[in-house]
């Protein structure tokens, strides 16, 4: 018997205001990941694994005798964030809050869980994801680390994310590059602090960080090729001066974002070269600490056809598109890429949404469904019954 999804939606809009509620940072996803564990045996799955990764689940799903495997994925974290929403489902964390939509992924992929375990329609192992510490890049890895492609092999993956602008019932993706890397940096300066009124006694450090800001801006303007992205942010300049003191060490702080691994090194030639030169100048001392969290989201080809026809079974034909640019924006799902082939996609979260990371964000519950039956119509596509 076909279910009800509209019925089907008001469980989900239940699920998402509740999660929206009870926030929880990375790895801190505790009350999350019962609720996911306890819903995931609500609906009869074969497998429910807790604690994969710290705080991940994962959730097995088994039909006829196909011996394939795929996965869908959904992020469970939250943001240090104080929301501004006036809504009965407000956070009741405080200073945390559900700013970039992970309860409306959890939401969706819980409904496609129930949906495939009452209508079947498959024929091989669903495996579903439900990943801790997205926000910071570090879910993946962890759920990587604990064996999650050993323990619960699968060929190919699927992820969906809300986007604000994009109205409800839009899907769009894009072959090869859809997310930047995303690489932190620290540049700390050290020399000789004073008093304010004598700075030809020492060497002070605010000049020198001042200068070296802004010749960091010449890395994409003048240092890397006219068609490679690339964006150097600094984020946060600090020292341990005062009103009448001069500093004597600064601490400049930020991130740079790409898409190709050569540019990412780029950019850390030639900050390493700019923060020595200015500090030479400058007569202070310099080091430059330089990792990278995020690496580039890179869609697969052939699966992202697969996905373009699958939601043209569900979304309005001409509101499935390619036209996805390159976003800026990190996202720690590529870290599945290098494993496996996949497709990252976006769904459409209204017009006058607020933007991701905003305190008066909120998830539409209208895109709820849509998500639901796109995760559905991937599995069933690919693992045909």
């Amino acid at each position: 018997m076909a279910m009800d999804l509209d019925a089907l939606a008001r469980d989900m809009t239940a699920w998402r205001r509740d999660l929206h509620a009870h926030p929880e940072f990375g790895f801190e996803e505790k009350r999350t990941s019962a609720f996911v564990a306890a819903k995931l045996r609500e609906f009869g799955f074969d497998e429910v694994a807790e604690g994969v990764g710290r705080t991940g689940v994962v959730g097995t799903l088994k039909r006829g005798s196909g011996n394939r495997a795929i996965a869908l994925r959904a992020d469970m974290d939250a943001l240090r964030i104080g929301e501004q929403g006036t809504q009965d489902y407000r956070s009741q964390n405080p200073g945390t809050m559900h700013a970039c939509g992970h309860d409306g992924h959890t939401a969706m992929l819980l409904g496609a869980a129930k949906l495939l375990a009452e209508e079947g329609g498959f024929d091989g192992t669903v495996r579903f994801i439900f990943q801790p510490a997205e926000e910071w890049g570090k879910g993946a890895l962890a759920m990587l680390a604990d064996g999650l492609m050993e323990c619960f092999p699968f060929e190919e993956i699927y992820g969906l994310h809300n986007m604000p602008g994009l109205p409800v019932g839009h899907f769009q993706t894009r072959v090869g590059p859809i997310m930047s890397a995303e690489d932190n940096f620290e540049i700390v300066l050290k020399g000789i602090g004073g008093h304010a009124a004598r700075p030809h006694w020492g060497s002070e450090v605010l000049v020198a960080a001042c200068a070296t800001v802004m010749n960091l801006q010449t890395i994409v303007s003048r240092r890397l090729s006219p068609t490679d992205i690339g964006v150097v942010s600094v984020t946060e300049l600090t020292t341990d001066g005062t009103r009448n003191a001069l500093p004597r060490l600064a601490r400049i702080l930020g991130d740079a974002r790409s898409f190709q691994p050569e540019v990412s090194a780029e950019i850390e030639k030639q900050m390493r070269i700019i923060a020595q030169g200015t500090a030479l100048s400058y007569n202070v001392a310099v080091e430059v600490t330089y990792t990278r969290e995020f690496v580039p989201l890179l869609n697969d080809a052939a699966l992202v056809n697969e996905a373009l026809a699958a939601a043209r079974t569900v979304f309005e034909p001409e509101h499935v598109s390619t036209a996805c640019e390159p976003m800026t924006g990190s996202e720690d799902f590529a870290r599945f890429l290098e494993h496996v082939p996949g497709c990252f996609a976006f769904v459409g979260n209204g017009k006058d949404s607020a933007p991701l990371h905003n305190p008066a964000y909120d998830f539409n519950d209208d895109g709820l469904l849509h998500g639901a039956r796109f995760h559905v119509a991937i599995i069933r596509q690919r693992l045909p019954a």
